[in-house]
């Protein structure tokens, strides 16, 4: 009989190793993961459905899986609620420390892409999941195209930012020889006025003196 407890134990000790397990056609079956705030949780996972035909399990096209990641410690906040095709991935990080609740659902598809109610699986489900908690090293190759063009941008924004900079010292600079050259310019025309005032001062005086000369020697004063 399979024990979420044990299940449980069993990815803790093992949290990147695949696991599996079966489920009777459309039940969900819950486990708990107690996690730290921050943590990266990145699930692999692999459903196919028992075929009498070829006594084997088979991975039926028909056949899709729905999961939900909740926060018990907080009302039972669903941070996770994907419905995929029978193979794929789930990722979540943990917004802060506590229980989580990992559900998980076979549900059959419709030709259409629309999906039916649990009880439509028939048969027993085999279930693989592949686990990985707090790593980040277990990226398909699929996505490391996808980290290369975000790591790609990044570079291409820090360039620009190191060109915005660059502009920016350009500007300053430009600012401060602007500056030197009007603080220059107004002393230039502060001296130019300053003389301009003293000779107008220097040629008021020698008028006045030549005025009362003329004066003196006509007999005036």
């Amino acid at each position: 009989m399979w024990r979420p407890s044990l299940f449980l134990a069993a990815v803790l000790a093992v949290p990147s190793q695949a696991l599996h397990f079966f489920i009777d056609g459309a039940t969900q079956k819950c486990f708990f993961e107690e996690l730290p705030k921050d943590t990266l949780v990145v699930g692999h996972y692999d459903a196919k459905i028992w075929d009498d035909n070829t006594k084997s399990y088979q991975t039926k096209p028909d056949v899709g899986v729905f999961i939900t990641v909740e926060e018990t410690f907080d009302n039972n906040h669903r941070v996770v609620a994907q419905r995929g095709s029978s193979s794929g991935r789930f990722t979540f990080s943990a917004a802060d420390s506590g229980e989580h609740r990992v559900c998980v659902t076979p549900q059959n598809v419709q030709s259409g892409g629309g999906w039916l109610s649990g009880s439509s699986v028939h048969g027993t489900v085999k279930f693989t999941l592949d686990l990985a908690i707090g790593e980040t090293s277990k990226i398909e190759s699929t996505d490391k195209g996808k980290v290369d063009e975000l790591v790609q941008k990044v570079r291409d924004l820090n360039s620009r930012l190191q060109d915005i900079r660059r502009e920016q010292v350009f500007q300053r600079e430009r600012e401060a020889e602007f500056r030197d050259q009007s603080e220059s310019t107004n002393a230039r025309v502060v001296r130019w006025t300053m003389i301009q005032l003293v000779v107008l001062a220097v040629t008021c005086a020698w008028q006045l003196s030549h005025l009362r000369s003329f004066f003196i020697k006509q007999k005036l004063t």
